[in-house]
């Protein structure tokens, strides 16, 4: 995973930091067990992995501490689908346990992790079984691509020439998939127990705006580019879509409630700039090439989807031009990732 995408990333994580807390302060508020069960679901491989759980777990034993209560052993369950390097997490362990130490001591033993493979648009644990649950940047990914999008020609994904009949077979995928992942985490939670999810989402109810469109717009420009020149055969282009769609916090809301196991407590937007050095003081040049950093981390997020629909002989030509079709629109125009983030109790 490029260094670009660990620091948006870790930006996301960060942002949520407050409203985390707040979150397991209200469960141990309702409940102190004397061993906490936590899930990360879609914990990919990188170092951002164990980053997200340092997090949890270390606001856990600063609330614990506020609250004059005693460290209860803490099961993690770090989930993917089956394909994930769970090996590299593993190997990682010895010096999550050192940055645990370093901020918990002795209670940093009492902490203990699993690898859970599987799709969390299923059942993944035992019936209550589970005080909190965690995902970040995860669940803007449907588990399959969408049927019916033959008419969205010259399109990646939901764009503003997208035919409206395209915006709804996204949001129909969205709807059954994420009331299926509410569904099957209210089976696994115990009453009383909380979810903190961030999606990457947008602010307007336009689900093929700008601010969540756009930076896939640029991708299909540079592929369309390339079908003008005949380096990539029409139909295939016209056969490929991203299975992503990005929620805005009243969609979100909307499925929550129909759902019906989860109260919300907070349901909140942030933003990250698309240049995850923007406003860093970096001591490299690395901030210095926005269009470089956002091409390289688009490529870790959709080169395994290329690369299965049209091989690999086109990648490096791909983000060569799209490195270029980006610098330009950053210069021009302003460029920010939308979070979502919504924390919720599961209902008594």
């Amino acid at each position: 995973m490029t260094s670009s995408t660990l620091m948006v990333q870790k930006k996301v994580i960060s942002l949520t930091k407050p409203i985390i807390e707040d979150a397991i302060t209200n469960l141990y508020c309702n409940n102190f067990p004397a061993s906490l069960c936590i899930a990360d679901l879609g914990c990919s491989s990188g170092p951002n992995t164990l980053f997200a759980v340092l997090e949890v777990v270390t606001t856990m034993d600063k609330v614990r501490k506020k609250m004059g209560r005693q460290l209860p052993e803490i099961q993690v369950f770090l989930n993917d689908l089956p394909g994930n390097d769970f090996n590299t997490i593993f190997k990682s362990l010895p010096k999550f346990q050192k940055d645990l130490q370093k901020t918990m001591g002795a209670g940093a033993e009492s902490c203990f992790v699993t690898g859970v493979p599987g799709s969390f648009y299923g059942r993944l644990f035992p019936s209550k079984s589970l005080h909190f649950v965690h995902s970040s940047y995860s669940l803007q990914w449907l588990s399959q691509v969408p049927q019916g999008l033959e008419s969205n020609k010259g399109n990646i994904y939901m764009a503003s020439s997208s035919p409206p009949s395209v915006l709804k077979a996204y949001y129909e995928q969205f709807q059954r998939d994420f009331s299926m992942f509410l569904r099957c985490r209210s089976e696994e939670l115990l009453e009383g127990g909380g979810t903190v999810l961030t999606f990457l989402g947008r602010r307007s109810e336009d689900p093929s705006s700008k601010e969540c469109c756009y930076i896939w717009e640029l991708l299909a420009v540079a592929l369309n580019d390339m079908v003008s020149e005949g380096l990539i055969a029409e139909e295939k282009m016209d056969s490929f879509n991203i299975p992503q769609y990005t929620p805005s916090p009243a969609e979100v809301k909307c499925e929550v409630e129909k759902e019906g196991s989860f109260i919300i407590n907070r349901l909140e937007v942030s933003e990250v700039n698309w240049n995850a050095y923007h406003g860093e003081f970096c001591p490299s040049d690395a901030h210095k090439d926005g269009g470089y950093n956002v091409a390289k981390l688009m490529r870790a997020v959709a080169e395994p989807l290329l690369v299965s629909h049209f091989g690999d002989g086109i990648i490096e030509e791909v983000f060569s031009r799209y490195k270029n079709i980006v610098a330009d629109r950053m210069t021009r125009e302003k460029t920010e990732f939308v979070n979502v983030t919504v924390s919720m109790t599961k209902r008594g």
